[in-house]
């Protein structure tokens, strides 16, 4: 039983986490974000101490560091609160009848931390079927949840991710491709990047690099001229992390039919001026109506039950070899702020994970 101000002996008195100091100016820097010790959490009774062994670093927090948009999921991170987010940490203390015990692998959303107090219903027991613990931080159900529920795939279609070697997209192409997919397009703004998307089994990568917006118009014509090559029937399955230009330009090549999810909107919250709070998106409405296209947001509403029937799936995908896991990790809290700022940068190719 956890019992208040009886911490075992192998949890120091002081602890790491991350918190928030400024409001970032425009996408975040590490310098907005500081590593501070504090006093280690006790579990009040009821509750379990979790050691946390790796969190994911995600876009969305570029939202919630700044003003948080109307009807965010989350609230807006204060100055001087602490960052969160999905971790995989071990249990240290644990109630009786939780049926948890010291050692065991959980997963919470109390990242951003060394140690963490949560309430049981907040846990969930990593159960083995994924042969690396850390692939639990993945966003995989989430391409998983378009290309089954939000926009489903139909055998053959022509599949366009946007923001393809994030987190989302590194896997979504991956599983569009098992789940029957004829082609898959993707984009990124790095021909290194594009490469490796190749290697993943995208059969054609669009590179549309950054510019933070110094030549929009011509940025956009020149990624819709990219778009009509690689994909001159039109495409049947947008999944878009991005927005902008690139959601516009996607939707446009829609064929009659077609299903486009938005999942994020990369180009608004990294975006050098600052703009996460607000993602415009120009659709053609006369277009929509005669082609019958479906457009619709992908939101957390049924993400548990997505997620239990994604997990054991992507471990036997990756058990077999069918599917791989990009991702980098920053090794120790200390190196948390600067990998937000590297991601935000566009420098890193899948997941971002902190180990600690």
């Amino acid at each position: 039983m956890s019992v208040p101000g009886s911490l075992p002996a192998s949890v120091p008195g002081t602890v790491r986490e991350v918190r928030l100091v400024r409001r970032p100016q425009g996408r975040p820097v590490a310098a907005d974000l500081a590593v501070v010790e504090v006093a280690a959490p006790e579990p009040a009774e009821g509750q379990v101490l979790v050691r946390n062994r790796w969190f994911q670093v995600f876009a969305g927090l570029a939202s919630l560091l700044g003003e948080t948009p109307p009807n965010t999921p989350f609230p807006s991170i204060e100055v001087g609160g602490t960052l969160f987010g999905a971790a995989v940490g071990e249990v240290v203390l644990a109630p009786e009848g939780s049926g948890l015990r010291p050692g065991d692998l959980v997963s919470h959303f109390q990242g951003w931390r060394e140690y963490a107090v949560v309430d049981p219903a907040g846990l969930a027991l990593l159960d083995g079927r994924l042969p690396d613990p850390a692939a639990r931080l993945t966003s995989g159900a989430t391409g998983y949840g378009v290309l089954t529920r939000t926009a489903p795939l139909r055998p053959g279609d022509t599949v366009l991710v946007t923001g393809a070697a994030g987190g989302v997209g590194t896997l979504a192409g991956q599983t569009a491709k098992l789940l029957g997919a004829g082609t898959v397009l993707g984009t990124t703004g790095s021909p290194a990047k594009a490469a490796r998307l190749r290697e993943l089994g995208y059969d054609a990568v669009l590179v549309d690099e950054r510019t933070d917006g110094a030549d929009g118009p011509a940025r956009a014509e020149r990624f819709a001229r990219q778009l009509a090559e690689a994909a001159p029937d039109g495409i049947d399955l947008l999944l878009d992390t991005v927005g902008g230009h690139q959601a516009e330009a996607a939707l446009a090549a829609a064929r009659p039919g077609a299903r486009a999810a938005l999942v994020g909107v990369l180009t608004d919250q990294f975006a050098a001026a600052g703009t996460a709070g607000a993602a415009p998106l120009r659709l053609d409405a006369f277009q929509v109506i005669v082609k019958g296209l479906r457009v619709s947001g992908y939101a957390n509403a049924g993400h548990a039950e997505v997620e239990a029937e994604w997990l054991p799936r992507f471990g036997e995908w990756l058990r077999s070899g069918a599917i791989t896991f990009p991702h980098v990790r920053a090794k120790g809290l200390e190196e948390a702020p600067r990998a937000l700022q590297e991601m935000a940068e566009g420098r890193h190719f899948g997941t971002v994970l902190v180990e600690l």
